[in-house]
């Protein structure tokens, strides 16, 4: 089981292009819909985990699959298997990057690469919106908060804060209308 994880990590750290966001949809495939190890609700609240906690998204989605098939040692496996290729592709690049930069056709190519970028991660951000239940009631959320970060300059921490704040007054309102 450690070497299947370790090489289904690996190859979703080989074949993804653009960061822990794109990688979404490669590790829902296999560790949800492929290999039935977790849950969809499960893969869902360990996105959700995933983001919120410091470090590298890709990393925490990996220690945390890896820790919930493995315990610790299936959470040094994925993450190793995560983050090899891009450890050595990146100390490639280091090596040789100054004898090919201004190389037309490789600045060409990366030129290429990042609308496609976008739309990888577009892809999983719209099918996961549809999963955590937003719908156009309630999709004003996520907007002013994108907006108020990205052209605001609002800390994404003052955002995480007040929304554990509304997400805990919302509790305690509800449980007392209840009672």
């Amino acid at each position: 089981m450690l070497l299947k994880l370790f090489l289904t990590f690996l190859k979703i750290g080989l074949f993804t292009i653009g960061g822990g966001y794109v990688m979404i949809p490669m590790i829902e495939r296999e560790v949800v819909e492929q290999n039935s190890w977790i849950s969809r609700q499960d893969f869902l609240d360990l996105l959700s985990i995933s983001q919120t906690a410091p470090g590298i998204f890709a990393v925490n989605i990996s220690i945390f699959i890896g820790y919930r098939m493995k315990g610790i040692l299936g959470s040094i496996v994925t993450t190793i298997g995560t983050v090899l290729p891009s450890v050595t592709i990146i100390l490639l690049i280091a090596l040789f990057f100054h004898k090919f930069k201004d190389i037309e056709l490789i600045e060409n190519i990366f030129k290429g690469i990042r609308p496609a970028v976008v739309a990888l991660i577009l892809t999983p951000t719209l099918r996961l919106a549809g999963d955590a239940g937003i719908s156009w009631r309630n999709a004003w959320v996520p907007v002013i908060t994108a907006v108020a970060i990205w052209a605001l300059g609002v800390s994404p921490v003052i955002i995480i804060s007040a929304t554990i704040a509304g997400a805990v007054a919302y509790y305690f309102f509800r449980e007392k209308k209840e009672l």
